[in-house]
């Protein structure tokens, strides 16, 4: 079970006291995205392996990436139980590592691959340009990649597997996931 101290914790004010770094609180991640900015719906993690994926994903990658580039703009963080059912649609939970280390109601992780992820980018700098520097510099789970001029996403778990996967533009204009290799990401003009 999680800490009933950090359980408890549902307001904004609460959370911007929370670091989970020295750069980043738990508002940064857990309020984070369109669909928590529009319902301000409670996104608490529950599971104290959550809190400290949190911890691990802001210490390992967000804050070297803010170190090295400038401050970084999450645009999609953790999502609770209760904020995945509003996005369901939108999103991969099994997969995608945003529900952190979160259970869903028969008590399995919501995404095996435990860990957390973040969405973000830095509005003066390429998204290529991170992704690329992610890649042959940092530990990382997984990377999708959907464009120089859009949020990357990054999580770090157990396996840090090194996965990177770019969203391709299909004909259709639906993006795709096409796994890809540093080298191809290395090869990408900026």
């Amino acid at each position: 079970m999680g800490d009933p101290r950090l359980a408890s914790v549902d307001t904004l004010d609460a959370m911007q006291r929370i670091f989970l770094s020295a750069n980043f609180n738990a508002d940064n991640l857990c309020c984070a995205g369109e669909a928590w900015q529009r319902t301000r719906i409670s996104n608490v993690p529950l599971e104290a392996e959550s809190w400290a994926a949190l911890r691990v994903l802001c210490e390992l990658v967000l804050e070297p990436v803010q170190a090295h580039f400038g401050k970084v703009e999450i645009t999609y963080g953790f999502a609770s139980l209760k904020l995945l059912r509003l996005i369901s649609a939108h999103a991969a939970p099994a997969l995608d590592q945003h529900a952190s280390c979160e259970l869903n109601r028969r008590g399995a992780p919501i995404c095996a691959r435990l860990g957390a992820a973040a969405d973000f980018w830095i509005a003066s700098v390429p998204s290529l340009a991170i992704a690329k520097w992610i890649a042959e510099t940092l530990p990382f789970d997984r990377l999708y990649f959907y464009g120089s001029d859009r949020p990357i996403h990054v999580s770090i778990g157990p396996e840090r597997a090194g996965s990177i996967v770019a969203m391709i533009a299909g004909p259709s204009g639906r993006r795709v996931p096409r796994r890809i290799s540093k080298d191809w990401l290395k090869q990408q003009a900026t």
